[in-house]
């Protein structure tokens, strides 16, 4: 799909003239320094923005920077992230932070294609990254600006692909001022599905989320939300203070074991 110069300028003004009347305003925004960035782009994968807004300001206040961060037990780190879910998430922004302090000395690289080989980082947030903390016109797409583009220039058609949005994301972001053109996006995106149907839906990509309630990634929280709380804990500790069945506390301790998160010696378990 080609857009002309006019149509370009028409969804540009169109999309600023919508934030300047419904900016949301979050600790995380107008920001330029990198690591507050790091920090709040990793939060919001696959968590809403409600829930960051209450745990990004203690995060940012216990570790103010990359060196106080990789300097941190995992344990404390994830005791920090409790309630955040997806705790892998915790481990990758530590050593995010490790790798950033012992390679870059403490300054992250303002570049995409270094960045997407951190842990953690694919394209997405490597360019979500750029574009926050550098003000670079990165291209990225992330679930809001998936809506917009759908809604908006792929009405009544299904499966579309984000091989299809991602030229017209690269034609249309407003390189004078790419960080607020993104926020701009993400606001009209967020609109949008109060306002109707998540144009998501027609997204190829789209997956529906699974029930956190009774699934093993609340199996998995509940083992390290434990092992914050204390050092060290057998199997049958979790046996007993957890009400699942045994066969699935076993796969989720295999698993926290295999990722890393946790570590296993004899027959204890602990966080480093």
């Amino acid at each position: 799909m080609e857009l002309s110069k006019k149509k370009i300028a028409s969804f540009q003004n169109f999309i600023w003239d919508f934030y300047a009347c419904n900016e949301r305003k979050f600790a995380w925004r107008n920001i330029d320094d990198p690591y507050n960035v790091v920090v709040s782009e990793i939060m919001l994968q696959q968590t809403q923005t409600d829930r960051i807004s209450k745990r990004y300001p203690q995060f940012i206040k216990t570790f103010p920077d990359f060196n106080s961060l990789g300097c941190a037990p995992l344990r404390f780190v994830l005791a920090e992230w409790q309630g955040l879910g997806y705790n892998r998430r915790g481990k990758y922004l530590h050593e995010i932070a490790k790798k950033v302090v012992g390679k870059y000395r403490g300054q992250l690289p303002a570049d995409p294609e270094i960045l997407v080989n951190f842990p953690g980082i694919g394209k997405a947030t490597a360019g979500s990254i750029c574009a926050f903390a550098f003000n670079m016109p990165t291209v990225f797409i992330e679930t809001n600006i998936r809506a917009v583009f759908i809604h908006i220039f792929f009405q009544d058609i299904e499966k579309v692909s984000d091989k299809e949005l991602m030229p017209l994301i690269a034609a249309t972001v407003d390189k004078n001022n790419p960080r607020e053109w993104y926020y701009a996006l993400m606001d009209y995106g967020v609109q949008l599905k109060k306002k109707c149907k998540n144009p998501s839906r027609r997204s190829k990509h789209h997956v529906k989320q699974s029930k956190f309630e009774g699934s093993d990634r609340q199996i998995r929280g509940m083992i390290i939300k434990q092992l914050t709380q204390v050092p060290k804990a057998t199997l049958n500790c979790f046996y007993k203070t957890i009400d699942r069945e045994s066969i699935r506390i076993d796969k989720a301790l295999q698993s926290l074991c295999s990722e890393g998160i946790i570590r296993k010696k004899a027959d204890l378990f602990y966080i480093e």
